[in-house]
């Protein structure tokens, strides 16, 4: 039996235009549906419906809430002192080196 062997590549252009026809079939049908007058539909007369009325509930009546209790007053425990650290001597604060305004770093001689 004979085979007729096509290129991998003409299936999917094959798919691709198939489905770009489709489409432009479809956007010319929805302008078309788009550019249609539409007929306008007489509107009917509704009879106006009488408003319902509700009824009054009558409000219920809530029992007195008791008053509130009073809560205990807790003391507060005084917290141990700490011990005593002895003095340490203040060390000088470090200071950052300053940088001369003649260097850029934009400029710079190494290469990267």
């Amino acid at each position: 039996m004979a085979y007729r062997h096509f290129p991998s590549s003409i299936l999917p252009l094959v798919v691709i235009s198939m489905s770009l026809m489709n489409s432009q079939t479809i956007l010319v049908e929805a302008r078309q549906l788009l550019e249609a007058p539409l007929p306008e539909l007489p509107k009917p007369e509704l009879p106006e419906l009488p408003k319902p009325e509700l009824p009054e509930l009558p409000k219920p009546e809530f029992p007195e809430l008791p008053p509130k209790p009073e809560l205990p007053k807790f003391e507060v425990p005084q917290l141990p002192q700490l011990p005593t650290f002895p003095h340490l001597p203040e060390l000088p604060k470090p200071t950052l080196p300053t940088i001369p305004k003649e260097i850029n770093p934009s400029h710079s001689t190494a290469s990267p």
